[in-house]
């Protein structure tokens, strides 16, 4: 008998468990700024930034935020938001500045110091290794594209693990390593700006060795309830008839599972190598990689966006690089050279990207078909559009409606996977504040709470009041 024939109430379609976590990510080359304090040394993304032509309008992280400074008063926000959970990146250059050695007490400080404050605040803290900010010596001495990084990585998982892990609970390895292989390495529209299919290759296989390792390390050092998960930017891929099938095998291949299989099964998949055969023999994966790499991890996080349609190139035709990030002449996709990608009916974001919140449901309910006793969390989500400040009953407003649109929609299709069966336990809006959008510089806002970047002055918007109202009640309006 149903709960509803017994008389209780069904849960409402729009709620969520009262354990399920509604949390806010932020990246810290994006808003932490204090670039060169407290013995922080460069990171590739320093280096790209203040190189000429990289970063719209000559943007550079230098300040970002001030997030360094205004650590106290970013936590206030966020409590005042009801949030359950903050998901921040440790900088890695803060920790080690040559990206080997002894840590920087500084460093360590401001991360403890984060992360009690976010417990005194009654909010979880979600540390992320590793978004993006590989330290430059270790770049100078062949970055990715070198075994060396990997275990330099894996000393400095278990330097913050030595620090953190008595008091964080949950850990991510690796942020969205398709973008630091295949757009740091591949297209070279992220740092450190590469364009060699075969090193962006080799880039996949040692961040993928290094979560292995940080895995491991975690496993050794933290408290034994936290959980270990790694972050991907899984591609929701269609093709544009059957007869595209192929196409969108490809992408799926050289964009998911060239870092799902060995994560999640333990082996690379044999259609990426026949994909890659005439570009490199994968000699660089060496024997035993495989199983340092297929460690037990307790949830996958997921980053969604948007999708893609794409088929096979007729020879002919504009074939586009597309990533859902800057333009390129350099593809990052190797091995699919034959595939075009097509542009998607709107709306659209500031980005550029379409919206299709089923696209959130599809992905989510693929990976618990997948790997059905893992445990997800939707680990960033959310949107740009070109928000105005405006004044308004004597005070600064930001009206965003399209925002709230967007987010509502998206949850509501994650509340549809998790009806549907998906283990889902959490979803991260992206982002807390506006901030350094990357090669993108300054000009698009993704946050819930407008920065002016003149005075740093924080400003919830619209969407930062109805996000505060779903955390608290468990429940879409």
């Amino acid at each position: 008998m149903t709960d509803s024939q017994q008389g209780a109430p069904a849960r409402p379609t729009r709620a969520f468990p009262d354990d399920f976590l509604f949390g806010s990510a932020t990246a810290a080359y994006q808003i932490e700024g204090a670039v060169a304090e407290d013995g922080r040394r460069p990171s590739i993304w320093d280096t790209f930034s203040h190189t000429p032509g990289r970063i719209a309008h000559g943007d550079t992280g230098d300040v970002a935020c001030d997030h360094y400074r205004r650590m106290d008063a970013d936590v206030d926000l966020m409590q005042s938001l009801n949030l359950d959970a903050y998901r921040f990146s440790i900088a890695w250059p803060r920790i080690q500045p040559a990206g080997r050695g002894a840590a920087v007490r500084a460093g360590l400080d401001f991360y403890s110091r984060l992360t009690d404050s976010l417990l005194e605040h009654g909010i979880r803290p979600v540390v992320t290794l590793y978004h993006w900010d590989l330290p430059q010596t270790l770049e100078d001495e062949g970055g990715w594209t070198v075994r060396s990084t990997a275990e330099a990585f894996a000393d400095y998982a278990g330097i913050v693990a030595d620090l953190l892990g008595d008091r964080v609970a949950m850990w991510t390895t690796l942020n969205e390593p398709w973008c630091s292989a295949f757009l740091g390495y591949g297209s070279g529209v992220h740092a450190p700006g590469r364009t060699d299919p075969v090193e962006a290759l080799r880039a996949a296989h040692h961040l993928n060795l290094a979560h292995g390792l940080a895995i491991q390390r975690l496993r050794a050092t933290v408290r034994p309830d936290a959980q270990a998960l790694v972050t991907l930017n899984l591609h929701v891929v269609h093709p544009d008839t059957p007869a595209d099938a192929d196409a969108a095998r490809q992408i799926d291949a050289v964009g998911n599972r060239v870092f799902t299989g060995p994560m999640l099964h333990g082996e690379y998949p044999l259609d990426l190598l026949a994909d890659t055969a005439a570009l490199t023999d994968w000699s660089f994966v060496q024997d035993g990689d495989l199983a340092q790499i297929h460690q037990p991890l307790d949830a996958l996080g997921v980053n969604y966006y948007s999708t893609s349609r794409v088929k096979i190139w007729d020879g002919v035709s504009d074939r586009r690089h597309s990533s859902g990030h800057n333009p390129s002449a350099a593809s990052p996709w190797p091995g699919a050279d034959n595939v075009q990608f097509l542009t998607q009916p709107g709306p659209y974001t500031d980005m550029g990207w379409n919206i299709e919140p089923d696209g959130l449901h599809e992905l989510l309910m693929r990976m618990h078909a997948e790997v059905p006793g893992l445990a997800l969390y939707v680990t960033e989500n959310g949107a740009a559009f070109p928000d105005v400040l405006t004044m308004q009953g004597g005070g600064p407003v930001v009206h965003d409606p399209l925002r709230v649109d967007y987010l509502d929609r998206h949850i509501a299709a994650a509340g549809r996977a998790l009806r549907d069966g998906a283990d889902l336990r959490g979803y991260f809006v992206w982002s807390l504040l506006d901030n350094f959008e990357w090669a993108w510089g300054y000009q698009k806002r993704f946050g819930i709470v407008h920065v002016d970047y003149d005075t740093l002055v924080r400003t919830p918007k619209d969407s930062a009041k109805w996000y505060a109202q779903l955390a608290a009640t468990k429940q879409l309006p």
